[in-house]
C-alpha cells in the first residue's frame, strides 16, 4: 500500500514555512500603519498550525528517499496545498476576494505566471503587495528545485538529460534536494539583492525595488501598479531586461560559476540558443516597429526589447500596450511566449532545449530519408540523445498542444471569444501572464472572467508549471497499481 506519510510530512513543512513568511508582510503593514497587519497574523496562525500538525502526524513515516509514486504526488501536492493557504490573505485582507479569485491569484503567484484578478493595485496596502511578490519569489526558487531534482528523476518531458548536470540525485531525492536548495538559495538571494540595488539606483523607491526584484528574478511579473512596468521607464527597464535574462538561464551554471568554473556557463548550447533567439526576435520586432511607428530611436527600441524579453522569459511585465503595435508583432509575441527560457531556471513555457531536441530529431530523420542505409543519431551538446529522451520530448509537445486545445475549448464553452480563449489557455499553460485582447491583454486583467474559466486557468497554471506529464501521470491506473 502506498505510504503517504513522507509526502504529508514535506507538504506540512512547506505549508508551515509559507505561514512563517506571512510575518514579513505583517511587519510591512505595521510599519505603514493602515491596520491591516492582523490579516497576516490570522493567516499565519492558521497556516502554521495546519502545516505543523500535518508534519508532526506524518513524521514517523519519514525516510531517506522517496519512491517514484511518492515523488509524483509530492510535486503536485505541494503546488495544490501552497496556493490554498497562500490565498488566505487575499480573502481576509482589504481585497476581500472570493476564494476562487484568491486561489487564482495565489496560484498565479506561486507558479510565477503573473496573471492577476486584482485591480487598483496602486491603492493596496503594502503588506498585500509584498505578499504577492513573496509568493512569486518563493515559487521561483521552488520551481528551480523541482526542475533540477524531481523532474529529471521522474524523466518528465526530456528533463532526464540534465540528471548529471552537476548533481546526482538518483535514489536520494530528499537529502539531495536539501543540498541543492541550499546552494541555489545563495545564488538566488544574491541575484535578488543585486537586482533590488540596481532598481533603487535607477530611481525606484526601496519598497518598489524590493518587490520588483523578487518578481523579476522569479520571472513572475507581478507589479505594484495597474500599469505594470509602465509606471517606470528608462534605466529601470534595462535593469529588468538584464535580470529577466539572467533568471532565464540555468541556475546550476551560476552555482558552478561561484565555485570558480565559468566554462560550463560559456559553453552551454542551451544558453547560446536562448540568447540568439532573444537577439533575433528583438531585432525583427524593433525593425518592424521602427518602420510602422512614428516613434523611432532609443525609446521604441527599449519598449520592444523590454516587452519581447518579458514574454520570452515568461515574466509577463508590460511597459506598453503591445496590442496597439499591429497584427504582425502581436502574432510574433504570441509565438514568443511559447518558447520560454532554459531548463533549470525560473523561466517557464516549453523551454529552448526541447526545441533544440525537436530540430535535432527532425534533422536526423531527414538524413535517414536521404540516406536509408546510414546511421544518424540526434545529438544535444555534442552527445547522442537516447530514444527515451526523444520520446519524452515528443510526448511533451503533443500533450502541450492537446492540453492547450482542450483548455481553449473549455474557455470558449464558458462564453469567451476565440482570442481570449486561445491566448488565455496559452498564457496559463505556458505561465506567461497576460493574454491577448482587451479583456486579458497587457492593459487588462482576469477579474472579468467567470468562475469556471478561473478554475480552468488555475488548473492549467499548475499543469504547465509542473511540465504537464508530472501531473497527468497520477491520473493513470498504472500509477496506482505500481
Amino acid at each position: 500500500m502506498l505510504d503517504l506519510r513522507p509526502v504529508g510530512y514535506v507538504i506540512g513543512l512547506l505549508v508551515a514555512i509559507l505561514g512563517a513568511a506571512m510575518f514579513l508582510p505583517m511587519l510591512a503593514d505595521l510599519a505603514e500603519g493602515r491596520g491591516e497587519w492582523h490579516v497576516f497574523l490570522e493567516s499565519a496562525v492558521i497556516t502554521i498550525l495546519t502545516g505543523g500538525i500535518l508534519a508532526l502526524s506524518c513524521a514517523n513515516g519519514v525516510r531517506a528517499g522517496l519512491t517514484i509514486q511518492q515523488t509524483f504526488l509530492l510535486t503536485t501536492g505541494v503546488w495544490l496545498a501552497l496556493p490554498f493557504f497562500g490565498a488566505l490573505p487575499f480573502v481576509f485582507g482589504e481585497t476581500e476576494l472570493r476564494f476562487v479569485d484568491a486561489f487564482f491569484e495565489a496560484m498565479s503567484g506561486l507558479t510565477t505566471t503573473g496573471s492577476t484578478v486584482i485591480g487598483g493595485l496602486d491603492e493596496l496596502p503594502r503588506g498585500l503587495l509584498l505578499w504577492r511578490g513573496l509568493l512569486q519569489w518563493l515559487g521561483g526558487i521552488g520551481i528551480i528545485v523541482v526542475a533540477m531534482v524531481f523532474l529529471p528523476e521522474l524523466r518528465v518531458g526530456g528533463m532526464q538529460i540534465f540528471r548529471s548536470e552537476g548533481f546526482d540525485t538518483f535514489g536520494k531525492i530528499l537529502p539531495r534536494a536539501t543540498e541543492i536548495s541550499s546552494r541555489i538559495s545563495g545564488v538566488y538571494i544574491t541575484l535578488t539583492m543585486i537586482c533590488a540595488l540596481c532598481y533603487a539606483a535607477s530611481g525606484m523607491s526601496a519598497f518598489d525595488a524590493s518587490v520588483h526584484a523578487m518578481t523579476t528574478v522569479a520571472t513572475g511579473g507581478f507589479a505594484n501598479y495597474d500599469a505594470s512596468f509602465g509606471a517606470f521607464s528608462g534605466a529601470a527597464e534595462y535593469v529588468a531586461v538584464l535580470f529577466m535574462l539572467l533568471a532565464a538561464l540555468p541556475f546550476v551554471r551560476f552555482v558552478q560559476l561561484t565555485a570558480g568554473t565559468a566554462r560550463p556557463l560559456m559553453e552551454d548550447t542551451q544558453i547560446r540558443a536562448f540568447l540568439a533567439t532573444a537577439l533575433a526576435l528583438v531585432t525583427v520586432l524593433t525593425l518592424w516597429n521602427w518602420s510602422q511607428s512614428p516613434e523611432v530611436g532609443e525609446p521604441a527600441f527599449r519598449k520592444t526589447l523590454f516587452n519581447t524579453v518579458s514574454l520570452l522569459t515568461g515574466t509577463g511585465y508590460a511597459s506598453q500596450d503591445y496590442m496597439q503595435w499591429g497584427s504582425f508583432p502581436i502574432t510574433m509575441l504570441f509565438i514568443v511566449g511559447l518558447i520560454g527560457g532554459c531548463a533549470g531556471s525560473t523561466a517557464c513555457s516549453i523551454k529552448i532545449f526541447r526545441y533544440q531536441l525537436l530540430f535535432a530529431s527532425i534533422r536526423a530523420q531527414l538524413q535517414r530519408i536521404r540516406s536509408p542505409n546510414g546511421i544518424f543519431t540526434p545529438r544535444y551538446a555534442g552527445r547522442p540523445v537516447g530514444s527515451d529522451v526523444l520520446s519524452s520530448v515528443m510526448s511533451f509537445f503533443v500533450f502541450f498542444i492537446v492540453t492547450m486545445g482542450l483548455v481553449s475549448w473549455g474557455l470558449a464553452l464558458t462564453g469567451l471569444d476565440f482570442i481570449t480563449s486561445v491566448s488565455g489557455a496559452a498564457a496559463a499553460l505556458a505561465n506567461i501572464g497576460p493574454g491577448l485582447g482587451d479583456q486579458i491583454g497587457p492593459a487588462g486583467n482576469f477579474a472579468g472572467l467567470n468562475d469556471s474559466a478561473k478554475w480552468m486557468l488555475s488548473a492549467a497554471m499548475l499543469i504547465g508549471r509542473l511540465e504537464l506529464l508530472a501531473v497527468y501521470a497520477i491520473f493513470t491506473i498504472q500509477f496506482w497499481r505500481a
